[in-house]
Formats: structure tokens, C-alpha cells, sequence
């Protein structure tokens, strides 16, 4: 049974930094996507970055460009989301969702691509 578990999270001032860790277990997969969203109140939940398979290549939404990075640990099995220059509309619950399978780049950037999610965990940047 395949388990996602995500860690950190929790309140930081706007320009700080935080740094998100998701770990995945039970399944063998070389060739899955792991990926961050997060949902804010009221509102859809969005993509915000995904690595594709152990030496894949990175996406970012057009809002982190630049600021968060996505960064994997192979030997943990673990991918870690640092997030740099920290803005209050940062704020929401962050989700770590995981496809076991190759995903086409089209698909990617939509949360119904992804098979396996993670208890959310909730960021928030204020003074």
C-alpha cells in the first residue's frame, strides 16, 4: 500500500523561508512524478512543482518561479520543497501527491493526474 507523508510546514514572516518534505513508501516505481500543490480558502487547489522521476526534469507554477525549489533524496525516497522569498499569498495547505506512473508534461500541472496524496500541511506567511 503506497503511503505519502508530508512534513514541516507552519508560520514564517514574509521574505523567510521554509522547507516541505514529503516521504513515499510502498510501491517500486523508477519512473513516478511527485509533485506540491496547495489550496488556499475559497479557492481551487493549485500545482506549484513536480519532479519527474529520479533524474526528471523540474516544473514550476508561474507563482514560485524562482523561489521554491523541488529537490529529491533518492536513497529516502523523500523530495523536499524549499521555499525561498516567502510572500503571504504563499499561504494555504500544501499537499504532496505521487503517479506511479510517467506522466505526459501535459498532464502534469492537474491534481487528477495523481493516484496517491498527502495529509495537507498548512504554511502561513504573516507578520
Amino acid at each position: 500500500q503506497v503511503q505519502v507523508v508530508v512534513s514541516g510546514g507552519g508560520l514564517v514572516q514574509p521574505g523567510g523561508s521554509l522547507q516541505l518534505s514529503c516521504t513515499t513508501s510502498g510501491h517500486n516505481s523508477t519512473t513516478y512524478t511527485e509533485a506540491w500543490f496547495r489550496q488556499a480558502p475559497g479557492k481551487e487547489r493549485e500545482f506549484v512543482a513536480a519532479l519527474a522521476w529520479s533524474f526528471g526534469p523540474a516544473y514550476y507554477g508561474d507563482s514560485v518561479k524562482g523561489r521554491f525549489s523541488i529537490l529529491r533524496n533518492n536513497a529516502k525516497n523523500t523530495v523536499h520543497l524549499q521555499m525561498n522569498s516567502l510572500k503571504p499569498e504563499d499561504t494555504g495547505v500544501y499537499f504532496c501527491a505521487v503517479s506511479p506512473s510517467p506522466l505526459h508534461s501535459t498532464k502534469i500541472f492537474t491534481p487528477v493526474s495523481y493516484d496517491y496524496w498527502s495529509q495537507g500541511t498548512q504554511v502561513t506567511v504573516s507578520s
